[in-house]
Parts: C-alpha cells; structure tokens; sequence
C-alpha cells in the first residue's frame, strides 16, 4: 500500500476506540516501535500471543502484573500467576499489609519479567498507560529487567490527543463501573505514562494482536 493511501487511511479513520486498526496502520505502528528501539511482533489471535508470550518468559521466571483485561482474555493471567509455573511476584505482594510492610512491596516492584498492556498506542509508536495507584508505571517505565506488553489494535489511535481521549471516554468508564462494583467506591486517572523510546536494547516488547483482546 502506497504512503499517500496509508496516510489518507489514518486521516479518515473514525477514532471509536473498539475497532481494530487497518492493517496499513499496524504496519506503520510495527516500524515506529522499531524505530525506537522496541522489538514489536504481530499475531492474528489472543491464543497466539499466549503462546509466543509463554515463549518468550522462561519457565521459572520472577513475574509480576497488574489484573490485565487484556491478559486475562488471552489466558495468561492464569498461566503466568495461577499456574505455579512462574515465581509470581503479585503472589507474595498481594498477601502483603500496605500498613506494616509498605517498603517491602515497594521493593518488589523490580521484577525479572513485567507483563501487561496499554490503554492506548499512537500511530507513531507511543504506549500510553494510565493507572490511578501508578504501581506497574515504575516497572513499565525502567524497574523491570523486561517488559512485554500485548496489545489489541483497538487500542491504536492517531496521536496523543486521541490517546487521553481513549483513556478518559472509553477505558476509564469501564474501569470505574468495574472498580464501583467490586469495592463500592469510584476510581480515577492518577498518572499517565509515555513510553516513547527503550533505552535499554531488548528489554521492552510490544505485542500487537489482530483480534481485539482488552478494553
């Protein structure tokens, strides 16, 4: 597909925040994050990317994670922290009092492997997350030895703009309805983190899967 066609195909798209990106925007996406010294792979299916994950974290592994939509709906929330197959670092945290043992959590967070996604990806490579605790933006950013992220490409948005767009008319709704239902009060956007370039060669993956897996 010609430069002109795909550029006239990020114009015109119609940014509702669910529909999977064309496959001229992932492509371009695919060579931003390369550009940037982020290795990104392409698969067709949440099973696919369960399986090149699993391929990618040895057996054994230190691993942690928030609850990702994104890797419960392709599996490897169980397989990484259910499983018993991988030193879960959520494990010891969650069984850990905020109060008396605040600075061990603290230190926990530096895991060999930190898996989850992003809210949103712009066209020209930035991963976007938004958290309201901010607990996995300090792995994401530069704690964790690896980061591999698997990302729907619903989440693919033309720029920033569009990102915190996605974030606060699409993704913070659904997270609020979630956090209201289970623990009765509301949650909100407490930090965003951009993720624009890795500096450090080979530790940040990208995972982008045809399929619309996640919010």
């Amino acid at each position: 597909m010609s430069t002109s066609l795909s550029g006239e195909l990020a114009r015109n798209r119609n940014p509702d925040f669910t529909s999977p990106a064309p496959e001229a925007i992932i492509q371009k996406v695919t060579t931003a994050l390369r550009a940037h010294n982020i290795d990104a792979r392409v698969v067709d299916t949440g099973e696919a990317a369960r399986r090149l994950v699993l391929e990618l974290v040895p057996e054994g592994a230190e691993v942690h994670s928030g609850k990702s939509k994104t890797l419960l709906d392709v599996g490897l929330f169980q397989d990484l922290f259910e499983s018993g197959r991988f030193d879960s670092v959520r494990a010891r945290y969650m069984k850990m009092d905020r109060q008396t043992q605040g600075r061990e959590m603290r230190k926990l967070m530096a895991p060999d492997y930190m898996l989850g996604s992003v809210q949103a990806i712009t066209e020209d490579g930035d991963l976007v997350i938004a958290s309201a605790s901010a607990s996995q933006l300090g792995p994401y950013a530069s704690t964790a030895g690896r980061l591999i992220l698997v990302v729907g490409v619903q989440k693919i948005v033309r720029n920033l703009d569009q990102a915190l767009r996605r974030i606060e008319q699409h993704v913070l709704p659904y997270e609020d309805a979630i956090v209201r239902e289970r623990m009765k009060i509301s949650t909100f956007i407490g930090k965003i983190l951009i993720i624009r370039r890795e500096w450090v060669d080979g530790r940040t993956t990208v995972v982008l899967v045809r399929e619309s897996v996640g919010v």
